[in-house]
């Protein structure tokens, strides 16, 4: 069972940085904003039963800091979504014969923007993790909490909210890691301290 949860987790990261990839280096139909948030909602639906669906290391750091996964599933959940992640940009650079690399800026500013992203994002996953969303409108909340975090944080960078697809699509600064992280953890504990008297 904890192996078929990583797999899900592997699975789905792969699928997530491969339609980032093919978006931001492809002229595809859907903008990336949307086709990422689409995608992680298709996923809250086919794996979130499974594995929860995180896809997104600072998801993982959120929901282990309000104790909703233990440390062992927390680093194998990582590792697994970072496999996913060098799988996307392996299969990609196969493909297409070519490296998606979008860039990146290591300011603070971005590393806010990330951080906010992340936060809405979290705050929004939270709200399924507590069960106080229909879970038929799981995938909307999350996936739109998606959008929603991309379009905030695009104000100023890249908006990639997601360490393992920064890792994918050559965004892979410290500010793209930093910030999703310390937005994921704050959006976790924001909701847990409006709808809990504490952790649990």
């Amino acid at each position: 069972m904890e192996l078929r949860r990583y797999l899900a987790e592997a699975l789905g990261t792969f699928v997530l940085a491969l339609v980032v990839w093919l978006s931001v280096g492809l002229a595809m139909p859907f903008s990336t904003p949307i086709i990422a948030a689409l995608t992680v909602g298709i996923f809250v639906y086919t794996i979130g039963g499974l594995s929860g669906c995180h896809l997104n290391p600072a998801v993982t750091i959120g929901l282990l800091s309000i104790n909703k996964i233990t440390p062992r599933d927390a680093v194998a959940y990582i590792i697994a979504q970072f496999c996913g992640s060098f799988a996307a940009l392996a299969f990609g650079t196969m493909i297409y014969a070519d490296e998606v690399r979008v860039g990146y800026e290591n300011t603070f500013s971005v590393g806010v923007a990330e951080a906010l992203g992340a936060f809405l994002l979290v705050f929004g996953i939270c709200s399924v993790v507590y069960k106080r969303v229909h879970p038929a409108a799981a995938g909307l909340v999350i996936g739109s909490s998606l959008l929603l975090g991309i379009y905030v944080a695009a104000s100023v960078g890249n908006a990639v909210l997601n360490p393992a697809v920064a890792l994918a699509i050559g965004s892979f600064g410290a500010m793209y890691i930093l910030g999703p992280i310390v937005g994921g953890v704050g959006g976790a504990w924001a909701y847990t301290a409006l709808f809990h008297d504490k952790v649990s």
